[in-house]
């Protein structure tokens, strides 16, 4: 895009920062461009070891400080939808990818540029492909072939939090339900079984549920199972002989996701019950030194996340990890995608107040 600068001034505040990373397109897979502009800015302005894998990259401190902080942030954007390139408007930063989440990875690059001498050392990792399917998802790589760099006593990922501290994430697990009759003609419907017909009672024990509210470390957990899909039917003049009933259980993380599909098991019983996708949730890890150091530096109370991050990923690795970021997630992949300057301000003065402030 024309305009686009070829390096970042990382001493820049981090709302300047945040509309040059908005008028790089970086959507998941074409993230080249704006890995680029990252590494080669950190590479001639700090004094930071800079690793690149494929198109995420990687930068850290080696000071011997006695804890490692992790800081995270996916490059990538979802498709364009007429929300480029950026513009200012009465403090409000419009355009793609200013919630989603380049305001926080604008946040890490001021950071990286300032902290010349913090009180943890520091990871960063700027990574791709976190929109598309969890296959390609960067961090992934850099678990599988760079293990070393996701390891910490705190990681902090910078997804949109509203500026507040979201602490661990749920799990999800998806089933297929199913029910299985038996065909016939309409016109003889008593000489078979339908399995659209079969499936009410798991629909009514959908609705009479009463989920889970789950308190852990101060945060409220609230569980959801959803029925999301449906499909049954065979043509207009035959009685159905299969029913699937696709359903979602959102879980608090002080349950894996092996205990989640047995609730579900047990919710269903006398049905036939399909995982076909599950990830685990983490435990708001709040108890862990640099986790509370975060919340004073925040001064303010955190909050349980509802929905899945990749906070979980560090979390099974058995670094505590939170979210903290600047923008509405409400927004994210909205053609209305718009982020607060003021906010973005806040977060970049919490983590360098929590950063760089001495015992």
């Amino acid at each position: 895009m024309p305009g686009v600068a070829d390096t970042l001034d990382l001493t820049a505040d981090p709302v300047t920062l945040t509309v040059a990373l908005v008028d790089v397109p970086s959507v998941s897979g074409d993230e080249q461009r704006i890995a680029d502009l990252v590494e080669r800015s950190l590479r001639e302005q700090t004094a930071l070891e800079v690793v690149r894998s494929g198109n995420t990259v990687l930068a850290r401190t080696n000071l011997g400080r006695e804890r490692r902080v992790v800081l995270a942030g996916h490059l990538d954007t979802v498709p364009v939808n007429d929300n480029l390139p950026s513009r200012l408007e009465d403090g409000v930063l419009h355009g793609l990818g200013s919630v989603d989440m380049k305001g926080g990875d604008a946040v890490m690059l001021a950071l990286a540029g300032t902290l010349t001498d913090p009180r943890h050392d520091l990871t960063f990792v700027f990574y791709d492909c976190e929109e598309v399917e969890a296959s390609r998802n960067g961090l992934g790589r850099v678990e599988r072939e760079l293990p070393e760099w996701m390891s910490g006593d705190l990681a902090i990922v910078c997804e949109p939090s509203n500026g507040v501290i979201e602490a661990g994430c749920q799990g999800t697990i998806r089933v297929q339900v199913r029910a299985t009759g038996k065909r016939a003609h309409t016109a003889r419907g008593w000489m078979g079984v339908n399995a659209i017909h079969l499936l009410g009672d798991a629909i009514a024990r959908l609705r009479d549920h009463e989920s889970r509210v789950v308190e852990i470390d101060g945060c409220t957990y609230r569980e959801g199972v959803q029925a999301v899909g449906i499909t049954g039917g065979v043509s207009g003049n035959v009685v159905p002989d299969e029913c699937v009933l696709t359903v979602n259980h959102r879980f608090a993380p002080d349950r894996t996701p092996a205990q989640a599909e047995a609730y579900l098991r047990e919710l269903f019983d006398g049905y036939e019950v399909t995982v076909t996708d599950f990830a685990a949730g983490a435990l708001p890890g709040l108890a862990s030194p640099a986790a509370r150091e975060l919340v004073e530096a925040a001064g303010g109370a955190p909050v349980a996340k509802l929905g899945w991050t990749d906070v979980a990923r560090f979390a099974a690795l058995g670094t505590p990890a939170v979210n903290f970021g600047p923008g509405d997630p409400l927004l994210a992949h909205t053609q209305q995608e718009n982020v607060r300057v003021n906010e973005i301000g806040h977060c970049y003065e919490v983590l360098s107040r929590f950063l760089s402030a001495m015992p």
